[in-house]
């Protein structure tokens, strides 16, 4: 089980901050996309690509990665 949070436009797109997805032990960021893409339909995907993902204490963009128990998806802030 991992816990998915949401952000910002994400989080409007999939109409939550949050959810539990059950994915297999050393599913990655390109699993978690592929999951997301499934439920949520092909546009989500689009938005995906441009996200970072909060893998523990490092922030990625890299979907080889292994997902921890949460991961945080990041779309793209305006400002700074």
């Amino acid at each position: 089980m991992v816990e998915v949070r949401y952000f910002a436009a994400i989080a409007d797109a999939v109409g939550k901050d949050a959810e539990t997805l059950d994915l297999p032990p050393g599913a990655t960021v390109a699993d978690l996309r592929t999951r997301l893409t499934a439920v949520y339909g092909p546009d989500l995907d689009k938005m995906l690509a441009v996200c970072a993902y909060l893998v523990g204490d490092e922030l990625t963009r890299d979907t080889t990665v292994t997902l921890p128990a949460r991961v945080d998806v990041l779309p793209p802030f305006a400002g700074g």
